[in-house]
């Protein structure tokens, strides 16, 4: 008898540790995929927007209470102050910026949490003196909350990529 419920009750506790064995080591759920796309396709919305230089469609992707901070450390709090913060920012240094996603990552803390890596090239950026910056790049790190079954940016820290200096030989 033990050794018949044993037997029925094996395979049972087989697919029980495959399956959270297979959620807890990364695997991709059908949601998570969709969530994904939709996360990214937040992403596409905020380059097109910002490309656009239209502030209030970008800030469209964002929680009324986000926080945002510019790649020179200017700390926007709100959706209506980022609006206010990239239309001045639109209006000066950033008239002829042009933005291009070239790599996206996202990771899912919960399934209503997940934090987006996301690195872009920006071109047309011009100095306080006016005069042209290089092309370069950034990473945003942007935590994205979903709200009512749409995903939002919440926060965004957004930096300079740099290449890595070799060290300074001593003489």
């Amino acid at each position: 008898m033990k050794r018949t419920l044993m037997i029925a009750i094996l395979p049972a506790v087989i697919v029980g540790f495959v399956s959270g064995y297979t959620v807890t080591c990364g695997a991709q759920s059908p949601s998570n995929r969709e969530d994904e796309e939709a996360i990214k396709k937040v992403i596409v919305g905020t380059t097109e927007a910002f490309n656009q230089h239209d502030a209030k469609a970008f800030t469209r992707f964002y929680t009324p209470d986000a926080e945002l901070v510019t790649v020179r450390g200017e700390r926007m709090k709100g959706a209506a102050e980022i609006e206010k913060g990239l239309a001045a920012i639109f209006a000066t240094r950033a008239k002829a910026v042009t933005l291009r996603s070239l790599d996206v990552t996202v990771r899912f803390i919960r399934p209503d949490v997940a934090v987006a890596h996301v690195t872009n090239e920006l071109s047309g950026l011009v100095s306080a003196e006016g005069e042209q910056l290089p092309t370069h790049r950034e990473l945003s790190i942007r935590v994205l909350v979903k709200e009512q079954g749409r995903w939002l940016v919440t926060a965004f820290h957004n930096t300079v990529v740099r290449p890595v200096e070799p060290p300074a030989r001593e003489k």
